[in-house]
C-alpha cells in the first residue's frame, strides 16, 4: 500500500463486505489514525473485481466519499461506477475491412440516398484500439486520438462529436438509457480515408466496449440494428471475419469458417498474405459516389467504385498494375478508395509485390496483414 500522503504513512486495512440485503457496497475500516486533510490509499483483499481503490477527502474531483470517519465505522458507499467501486477499463482491437467484391446498384431515397450495395466483407488484421472507461455518474464523454497516422481527425477544424466512435457511444446510451458518461482514447492504427473502414471499426469497438462496460450482455443482433443507423459498414466490423453485405451494407449474412463459401473464395485466391498500400492523401466517400454515379464501373471490376476511386487517384490504379504484374492473386481497390488490397499466395509473391511497390513508389505505405480477422475484447483494471 503506497504512502497515502506527505503528512502521513498511515496504512489502512480495510475489509471488503457485501449484503445482499444492500443494494450498495460497505466497507469496514480499521485504521490506527485518521487525517481527515490528507489522501488514503487502501487495498480490498476480499473482492475478486476490485484490487484497489482511493479515498479522498480534499481533491473534489476524485472524492468517492466525504464522510468523518471513525475507527471501526461501517461506511455505506454510493455505487459511482454501476457495480464496482473502481472504474474498470475495456479495450477492444477492432480490424479495418476490405470489400472482396462490391457492387453498386441505384441510389435509394428512403436510405437516404445511398445505393443499394451487394458485397462480401473480409475483415483484415490491421487494427484501432479503443479503450473506453466509466467516469462518474454527470461527468460527460471524453475523447483522446493517437496515432502517427490521423489524418484529418488531427485537425483543429475536426468536430469530435461527430466522430464514429462518439457517435456509436452517444447511440448506445440513448439505447440503453443512460448517460454517456464514458472516457474513450483510440489508437488508430488503420488509414484515414481510406476506404478501409478505419472510423466504422472504431464505431464498432467503441459499441462492444460499452456493451461489456456496461454490463449491458446484448446479442450481435441488437448491436447490429444500432450500428445500422450509424453506417453501412459498421454491423459487420462488430463481428469481422467474412460476411455477404446487402442492403445498402447494413444486412449481414455471416460466411462461417470452414464453410463451402468461405473454401470458394480460397480456391478464388483470397488467402494467404495480405498487403495493404496506403497512401498520405484521403477520399471522401461521398465524392466517389458521386463519381461513381457519372463513370460507372469499368468492365470485369469486382468493384464497381474502382474506376471512379482511380480517376480521382490515378495512383491506386498503377499500385493495382504493378501488384498484378508482380503476381498477385488478386489487386484491388479497397472500397472507396484510395488504398489498395492485394493477396499473395505466398512469401515469395508477398516479397515480390513488396519490392515492386517500393521501387516505383505507386504507394506511400506498405502494410502487411493477415484475414479473415475479428475484433479482440480484453478488461483491466
Amino acid at each position: 500500500i503506497p504512502a497515502a500522503g506527505p503528512i502521513t504513512e498511515t496504512i489502512l486495512n480495510m475489509t471488503f463486505m457485501t449484503s445482499r440485503l444492500l443494494r450498495s457496497l460497505c466497507l469496514v475500516i480499521v485504521a490506527s489514525a485518521w487525517l481527515a486533510s490528507c489522501e488514503k490509499v487502501a487495498q480490498l483483499s476480499d473482492s475478486a473485481r476490485v484490487e484497489k481503490f482511493t479515498i479522498l477527502t480534499a481533491d473534489p474531483d476524485r472524492v468517492i466519499f466525504d464522510q468523518p470517519v471513525i475507527k471501526g465505522e461501517v461506511i455505506e458507499l454510493p455505487l459511482v461506477y454501476g457495480k464496482y467501486l473502481f472504474p474498470i477499463t475495456i479495450t477492444v482491437d477492432c480490424p479495418a475491412k476490405t470489400n472482396l467484391t462490391l457492387e453498386v446498384g441505384p441510389a435509394h431515397d428512403e436510405w437516404g440516398g445511398r445505393h443499394e450495395l451487394d458485397t462480401i466483407y473480409c475483415a483484415i488484421g490491421v487494427y484501432d484500439t479503443v479503450t473506453a472507461t466509466a467516469k462518474q455518474p454527470g461527468a460527460g464523454f471524453s475523447l483522446e486520438l493517437e496515432g502517427a497516422y490521423l489524418g484529418d481527425l488531427a485537425s483543429s477544424r475536426s468536430d469530435m462529436r461527430r466522430n464514429h466512435a462518439v457517435l456509436a457511444l452517444f447511440a448506445m446510451a440513448q439505447a440503453a438509457e443512460r448517460e454517456p458518461d464514458v472516457a474513450l482514447t483510440i489508437t488508430k492504427r488503420i488509414p484515414v480515408g481510406a476506404g478501409l473502414g478505419g472510423g466504422s471499426a472504431d464505431a464498432a469497438a467503441t459499441m462492444l466496449a460499452v456493451n461489456r462496460l456496461w454490463e449491458l450482455n446484448w446479442p450481435i443482433e441488437r448491436l447490429r440494428t444500432i450500428a445500422a443507423t450509424l453506417g453501412a459498414d459498421m454491423p459487420f466490423c462488430l463481428t469481422g471475419g467474412l460476411a455477404y453485405g446487402a442492403g445498402f451494407g447494413e444486412r449481414i449474412t455471416d460466411i462461417a469458417p470452414g464453410s463451402r463459401d468461405e473454401l470458394a473464395l480460397i480456391e478464388q485466391g483470397f488467402s494467404g498474405e495480405v498487403l495493404v498500400g496506403a497512401y498520405q492523401s484521403q477520399l471522401s466517400t461521398p465524392e466517389v459516389y458521386h463519381t461513381f454515379d457519372i463513370v460507372g464501373a469499368a468492365e470485369g471490376d469486382r468493384n464497381h467504385l474502382q474506376a471512379a476511386a482511380i480517376s480521382l487517384h490515378p495512383r491506386s490504379g498503377h499500385a493495382i498494375d504493378a501488384a498484378t504484374q508482380a503476381g498477385a492473386s488478386h489487386a484491388f481497390v479497397s472500397g472507396s478508395g484510395p488504398s489498395v488490397v492485394a493477396f499473395a499466395a505466398d512469401e515469395a509473391a508477398a516479397q515480390r509485390i513488396i519490392e515492386v511497390w517500393r521501387d516505383t513508389a505507386v504507394v506511400d505505405r506498405i502494410i502487411r496483414a493477415k484475414s479473415p480477422e475479428h475484433p479482440n475484447i480484453s478488461v483491466r483494471q
